[in-house]
């Protein structure tokens, strides 16, 4: 197709581009004009610094790619102009939309088609983040067709809302648009998406000699209550919590695909996994900063809260982080959401995951045991005030580990007498069932997730164990917020013992979980 008359000295193309700020997608006009003039090629749009770059490699991967395109004035807006435009997805977008300018290649079908990629200099079409926002947003605008970097197209498949096409190069994707949409079709692969990624040989089978710890992480999970452990080193700690996630129930499709919308504005997808398979278990370091927790960045991104949705928070030698970092854990445990605040607006992140840390309980880890402990008295209370009591209040669980006997280390009998995590993850799904049911009508998940009506409601206790949570109360100077937890394990504990009415027992075992305050910080009470 070629331009003759009065639109040789004008042509005007628009194309469909997605943007991200924070975790939503938005529509973004690309549109591009050529017209006579000096010649040059500008872009506006409030663009990022990626995107201003795209000038250079749109025009040599127009070259490269066998386009013949006389010298004229380009011009290319990206709209809306008041929304930065950040990432390398716009390239495509933007060389669709030159060529269809020139009239290089139809243009019928561009109003209802959304596209995607990173331009090398040669033409090719590389991978991009948040690939599974884009189509997502493609389809919930309504779009009919999506295309995508072939290293996306499973990822893009994966939103299940719009057909989703893969090109590998420039050529490729120009011929899609002279074919028509008959040549769009490509193979999906749902099949896989529905398989359970199996467990990185981890079991709960290989914790021998705690079975205090495998018991408080059981409940953990069965309830999704946060657990702190405390112990000396290697007592089986960090060994514990990075076997939790073997005894959660699998994730269903739709966890899968919020979660995995997540890893891929990060760019964390594998290439060869659409869709996350497996709960997140996340370990950020110590020397991690704030930002890295939260997320943020010039165009924010989730940070590790974030990533940890619908699975595991690890934070070992919890008082070796920074104290700021441990703060902003406040609002996301209580929120289930972090949010970003910028100058150009707030960004909502999710952050429903379970928290699990460990801690030595002194600087030398052997305290209170003083035949081996050499730390002083205030060394042990500086040691212990990096935890503010604001977050010892929002753990549910505090298990004490203990050092395991030489003969539970080297006895193949007692090894072998070890509970696996397929036997206690059937306890926490017959637990998970119960608090669906439960909660079906609510919008409530889980037990730790409970507020104060839903506490009357589900927590309801008899007489005598109303005395002994009184008792309980006075003895241990429980805040309002210790003792709503506690009746949350001791619902939980009950909903493992076959899901009937809260009793003393349940009371006593989830208040032997909240002792550790009072053993190393001296009570609940401020």
């Amino acid at each position: 197709m070629q331009p003759s008359g009065r639109e040789e000295e004008r042509m005007f193309c628009r194309v469909n581009g997605i943007g991200i700020a924070g975790m939503e997608g938005y529509l973004v006009r690309v549109e591009a004009d050529v017209s006579s003039g000096l010649p040059g090629f500008s872009m506006v749009g409030y663009l990022g610094s990626e995107v201003k770059e795209a000038r250079d490699r749109v025009l040599t991967a127009l070259k490269n790619s066998g386009f013949q395109c006389p010298p004229r004035k380009i011009t290319v807006n990206l709209s809306p102009a008041d929304i930065r435009k950040d990432g390398t997805a716009f390239d495509l977008p933007i060389a669709v939309a030159v060529l269809g300018a020139y009239g290089l290649i139809p243009t019928d079908h561009l109003e209802r088609i959304a596209i995607a990629g990173e331009l090398g200099l040669s033409g090719d079409v590389r991978g991009i983040r948040g690939a599974l926002s884009i189509a997502g947003t493609a389809g919930e605008l309504g779009m009919d067709w999506c295309f995508l970097p072939e290293r996306n197209r499973r990822e893009g498949q994966a939103a299940g809302n719009v057909p989703v096409s893969g090109v590998c190069t420039l050529r490729e994707m120009a011929e899609c648009l002279e074919k028509g949409p008959e040549a769009w079709v490509q193979e999906e692969s749902k099949a896989e998406w529905e398989e359970e990624k199996e467990e990185d040989g981890l079991d709960f089978r290989d914790v021998v000699g705690q079975p205090l710890l495998k018991r408080a992480a059981e409940i953990a999970a069965a309830g999704m209550h946060n657990l702190l452990l405390m112990g000396p080193a290697g007592t089986g700690k960090s060994m514990t919590a990075r076997r939790i996630p073997t005894i959660m129930p699998p994730l269903t499709v739709d966890e899968r695909r919020e979660i995995s919308r997540i890893y891929s504005i990060c760019g964390l997808l594998p290439e060869h996994q659409p869709l996350i398979q497996s709960r997140p278990f996340r370990t950020p370091h110590h020397t991690a900063t704030v930002q890295a927790i939260a997320g943020g960045g010039r165009g924010p991104r989730p940070g590790e809260v974030s990533l940890a949705t619908g699975g595991v928070l690890f934070l070992d030698e919890l008082p070796e982080f920074p104290r700021g970092v441990i703060e902003l854990l406040r609002q996301p445990l209580e929120d289930r959401s972090i949010v970003v605040a910028r100058v150009n607006g707030a960004y909502r992140f999710p952050a429903d995951f379970m928290l699990v840390a460990a801690s030595n309980p002194c600087p030398c880890g052997f305290y209170p045991d003083r035949s081996r402990c050499r730390c002083s008295e205030k060394q042990v209370r500086t040691y212990l005030s990096r935890i503010s009591r604001p977050i010892l209040d929002r753990m549910d669980l505090i298990a004490e580990a203990g050092q395991i006997p030489y003969e539970a280390l080297v006895s193949k009998r007692d090894a072998a007498q070890e509970e696996s995590s397929q036997k206690m993850r059937n306890r926490v799904e017959a637990a998970w069932n119960l608090q669906r049911e439960r909660f079906r009508e609510t919008g409530i998940r889980f037990n730790s997730r409970m507020g104060r009506q839903e506490l009357e409601t589900f927590c309801a206790l008899g007489e005598a164990e109303e005395r002994l949570m009184r008792q309980l109360y006075e003895r241990e100077e429980m805040s309002g917020r210790g003792r709503d937890r506690l009746l949350k394990v001791a619902r939980t504990i009950a909903d493992l013992d076959g899901g009937g009415r809260i009793r003393r027992e349940h009371l006593m075992e989830a208040a032997g979980y909240r002792s550790g305050i009072r053993a190393y910080w001296g009570g609940e009470g401020s």
